[in-house]
């Protein structure tokens, strides 16, 4: 029986259409070096997630030899915007985001109900959640994480999307496998939405 990611990419070759399957056809996987390296980085970053990345190493704009892999692989609740898996040294580059939700929008987050779900603690760090996910329009509007320090409430390891304007961060997902599972139970509509 097939686990999860291999289930996961099969639904997703009979989907993609045929432009984006030959652009994927360049894709590789992370080196065993690279996984290493992020999962001492995130040490609970799930076998799913480290499994998908060994097969697929991003395909946000990313460089495999003479092409350029540019496909979006995956979803979220938001169907309008489908999403690009990033790799794994796009994932540990520095993250810009060395403050937390309460930093960034200081009162408001008190003021705001619908900012925060409950199950994320807003003070701790965004640079402690792994963003292994970016939307169509290159991050701006729409992030995937993995959240591993969760509020009262919320599961390690659950699924976080930003959406912008207006912001909100909303769990999505109590695991990456639960989050795969979500995609393939929707057939996919994030293919469709582009």
């Amino acid at each position: 029986m097939k686990n999860i990611v291999e289930q996961y990419l099969a639904g997703l070759q009979e989907r993609l259409p045929e432009k984006d399957k030959a652009l994927l056809a360049y894709a590789s996987g992370a080196t065993p070096a690279q996984l290493a390296r992020l999962q001492q980085t995130y040490p609970d970053c799930p076998a799913s997630l480290l499994q998908l990345l060994s097969k697929i190493d991003g395909t946000y704009w990313r460089e495999y030899g003479e092409h350029t892999v540019s496909v979006l692989i995956l979803g979220s609740d938001v169907h309008r915007y489908p999403y690009y898996l990033k790799s794994v040294d796009q994932i540990l580059k520095k993250n810009k985001y060395s403050v937390s939700i309460r930093d960034i929008y200081g009162e408001d987050a008190d003021e705001a109900p619908d900012l925060v779900d409950t199950g994320i603690d807003s003070t701790v760090n965004m640079d402690r959640w792994l963003c292994f996910s970016d939307c169509m329009n290159n991050g701006g509007t729409s992030k995937l994480y993995l959240d591993f320090n969760p509020a009262p409430g919320g599961i390690s390891g659950q699924v976080v999307r930003f959406l912008h304007d207006p912001d909100n961060y909303r769990v999505i997902a109590g695991s990456f496998d639960e989050y795969l599972q979500k995609l393939m139970e929707h057939d996919y509509t994030f293919i469709a939405s582009k």
